[in-house]
């Protein structure tokens, strides 16, 4: 049976795609975003078990070399994830496709959709398959929210229970993407173009950045990619304010951009192409 590591399952979203949908989270992500929101997605718990002692309400506990959660006496206060010095997090459920089936169908008929992130979904590929199988059967939309790494075109199983890819283009070449994430930019920006051509790009995600990151070189990067796509395709571009919240100590020093910042940048993506265009 497949299983995979959920970190949360939000029954009702409108930020994770069109319209209301369940959105799911996985633990794990190949990318090290300096700016992540939700740094304890990053990596799985090595079980050091120094959360368990931290714990105001004993809802963790150490068993056979293992950090043990009880959701049910779990006040979600977040201590342990404060506590962890591993970017990881003890409060994850290892389910299968039929178990988070069994909590996104509480929300029928309220939803339109479901949409799978991170961590970074991908990297759940057999598990997101089957759960989107089902989804669809349902009459459910299904959407991935990815950075990118998975190269699509040689591996396009997804895409055939997929409804869109929403993808983050975080920066605009190797240098400055190596430095934000760790890795290359190339898979990202070969997505980019393909998802566009086969019509399964629903969403460009920019986080932006002033001074730190060349925001506006990634914005007509981008453009520039997409301008043969975008006069027949009404593709969203999500400009991103950078905030200081979740975000790990270290990388707190960041500017948060402000509202003039953030209409320059939506005029430089109008200008390239982008008819629709939202910052949040």
């Amino acid at each position: 049976m497949i299983k995979a590591p959920v970190n949360k399952i939000i029954p009702s979203s409108v930020v994770d795609g069109p319209g209301n949908r369940t959105a799911i989270f996985f633990q794990s992500c190949n990318f090290n975003c300096r700016y992540c929101h939700n740094p304890e997605t990053i990596n799985m718990c090595i079980n050091c078990g120094e959360c368990v002692a931290k714990c105001p309400i004993k809802a963790l506990s150490f068993e056979n070399g293992k950090v043990v959660w009880d959701q049910n006496k779990c006040c979600a206060c977040d201590t342990c994830i404060k506590t962890c010095k591993h970017d990881a997090s003890p409060r994850i459920a290892y389910m299968s496709p039929e178990e988070v089936w069994a909590k996104v169908e509480r929300n029928l008929p309220f939803i339109r959709g479901i949409t799978v992130s991170g961590g970074e979904c991908t990297l759940q590929e057999d598990f997101v398959y089957e759960l989107f199988k089902i989804a669809k059967a349902h009459g459910l939309s299904t959407l991935l929210d990815s950075n990118g790494s998975l190269d699509f075109e040689k591996d396009p199983k997804l895409l055939e229970v997929a409804d869109g890819v929403m993808l983050d283009v975080k920066a605009h070449d190797n240098e400055s993407h190596r430095w934000l994430t760790g890795q290359d930019i190339d898979t990202v920006l070969k997505n980019l173009e393909y998802l566009a051509r086969v019509h399964k790009l629903e969403e460009v995600r920019t986080v932006c950045i002033p001074e730190a990151l060349e925001n506006e070189k990634t914005i007509e990067k981008v453009c520039k990619i997409l301008k043969p796509y975008l006069k027949d395709q009404d593709i969203r571009y999500k400009l991103i304010k950078y905030r200081h919240f979740g975000v790990r100590q270290q990388y707190r020093d960041f500017k948060e951009p402000d509202d003039e910042y953030m209409e320059k940048l939506k005029d430089l993506a109008k200008q390239g192409g982008f008819r629709n265009i939202v910052i949040i």
